[in-house]
């Protein structure tokens, strides 16, 4: 299997995708000024005490206000909160976290109006973003995330991932862990730690507590609260961190900022590897040509079709996410209607276990198979559903089909659902429901261009268009492109675009960056 990472970088946001064997398994894009994401940690203020849930609101200096339960308080609280009050008491030096003293654990029984009080100070990590309404989840049981190793502060043991099965390399792990690991820390160790040497292992560790050091002294410093004191990798890097492996073929990106990055941060994780980072120059969009644009136009909207005219109906509640299958047109005549069924649902299941990764659906999904009668079906189907799930890194659970015909299946839900709009706004008329006449749509763009030459003084540009406006404009010996350029110099460069509708197109300058040039106006 080959395994390749696109990463799209525009001005606004970062799309990345992974492809697997060609096929798109996962995609995540984010906002480049985003003001929450998994992982990073504030020294915030509680805002409002709920005693009837068992919680609080706390301002992390942001429009919503976070949410902090009871039990997220972590049985180190208290050791967190004297550490805290300690540090913050001498702002020229800093307090070492080896000579602080372990607080009782916190009771887990006890009441969050009794813990804490409106007003006070304490140190908090996402571990949620914003969901719908709801504001981000937060927890005060701190850890710092590397490729190897979490580091998590006030504990004193060492765990090792129960997917590393062998005993042998548990014990050495572990021993190995405990001998230079400081005191006051505990550390979980990753599956991907297996057959490391200790060298590797020391230096990560070296980098998670010089994390753990630099928010310390961001808090001891600043006297603003609520403050940022540890913001997480870039999106690109953490998702490398989390999924990367041996046997990737290639990361490609189109920015050289991102690019410097991902190639660093490889080259501390594996070194060997450090050559497939690709920096993308085309001036075709690197999604168009690693085929991801189609993928996420059919694999993103409420109907997904799979094998043999085969469908999926993909709903989204407040609750829980729906999926229907449906057979459609999918019939072979010298097959039965339970072998039919059975291959169907089999199909279904390979294409929902892509969709769950694609769309990082979470929560409760519940999934209405056709009906299948025979026992030893309904087993082959679960077990093909659980097979599938395997290569899932969030947390889920499968339940065998129901007297109904339905498969529950939870998944680990940490941010909102990914959703791509796959429907088309007319670019032209902007909803109103008229245009001008498609024929004089060239017309339009050589006005465009006109002002662009003459009027801004801009020798070099592209135009992307949809790839049938890039074929009529590039059509013939004496193409319109051709007459554009003996006209208004050869600095013009058609670009063909999947992404953009039928009559849309966008103007970028010789540094790929992006300029408006449309006007409502024109639809008058």
């Amino acid at each position: 299997m080959t395994s390749e990472v696109i990463i799209d970088v525009q001005p606004k946001d970062i799309s990345i995708a992974l492809l697997e064997d060609k096929q798109l398994v996962e995609y995540q894009q984010e906002q480049r000024t985003a003001s929450f994401s998994v992982g990073n940690i504030y020294v915030a203020k509680v805002k409002k005490l709920m005693p009837g849930l068992n919680a609080c609101f706390v301002d992390v200096g942001a429009e919503r206000v976070a949410f902090l339960h009871y039990l997220d308080l972590g049985t180190q609280f208290y050791s967190f909160e004297k550490y805290l009050k300690q540090v913050v008491s001498d702002r020229k030096k800093l307090y070492p976290i080896q000579k602080a003293s372990i607080q009782p654990e916190l009771k887990k029984d006890g009441s969050i109006a009794n813990t804490l009080k409106v007003g006070q100070e304490i140190l908090v990590q996402i571990v949620k973003e914003p969901i719908n309404t709801k504001g981000p989840r937060l927890t005060c049981e701190l850890s710092f995330a590397g490729r190897y190793l979490v580091l998590i502060p006030f504990e004193d043991s060492v765990s090792v991932s129960t997917k590393i099965k062998k005993g042998e390399e548990r014990s050495r792990l572990k021993q190995l862990i405990q001998s230079i690991k400081p005191k006051n820390f505990g550390v979980i160790v990753r599956t991907v730690a297996e057959g490391k040497r200790a060298a590797e292992l020391d230096a990560e560790l070296k980098i998670l507590l010089k994390r753990w050091e630099d928010v310390i002294t961001k808090v001891q410093k600043t006297t603003e609260r609520p403050q940022l004191c540890f913001e997480e990798e870039s999106r690109a890097v953490a998702l490398l961190r989390d999924l990367f492996n041996p046997t990737y073929d290639g990361i490609h990106v189109n920015d050289s900022g991102i690019y410097d990055e991902i190639k660093n941060y490889l080259g501390l994780i594996a070194p060997e590897k450090k050559d497939i980072v690709k920096l993308y120059n085309s001036s075709v969009p690197i999604f168009d040509n690693f085929d991801v644009t189609k993928q996420l136009k059919s694999g993103f909207g409420k109907t997904v079709n799979y094998k043999h005219g085969a469908y999926l109906i993909i709903e989204h509640t407040e609750a829980m996410h729906v999926v229907d299958v449906n057979s459609g047109t999918r019939i072979k005549k010298e097959n039965s209607q339970e072998t039919n069924a059975l291959e169907t649902n089999l199909g279904a299941a390979d294409e929902l276990a892509r969709q769950l990764r694609l769309r990082d659906m979470g929560g409760i999904i519940i999934v209405d198979f056709i009906d299948m009668k025979l026992p030893e079906d309904r087993q082959l189907l679960y077990e093909r559903m659980c097979k599938n799930m395997q290569k899932d890194r969030a947390k889920h659970n499968i339940l065998p089909l129901s007297k109904f015909g339905l498969m529950q299946i939870t998944r680990q839900r940490v941010r909102p659902a990914m959703s791509v709009n796959v429907d088309e706004l007319c670019p032209t008329c902007f909803g109103k429901g008229t245009i001008k006449s498609s024929i004089l749509f060239t017309d339009t763009l050589e006005s465009k261009i006109d002002t662009l030459v003459n009027k801004i003084g801009m020798r070099k540009f592209y135009l992307h268009v949809h790839p049938y406006v890039a074929a009529f404009i590039n059509k013939g010996l004496f193409s319109l492109k051709l007459k554009w350029r003996l006209k208004y110099g050869f600095g013009i460069n058609i670009v063909s675009s999947q992404k953009l509708a039928f009559l849309q197109y966008e103007f970028y300058d010789a540094n790929k960056q992006y300029i408006d040039m449309k006007e409502e106006i024109e639809t008058k």
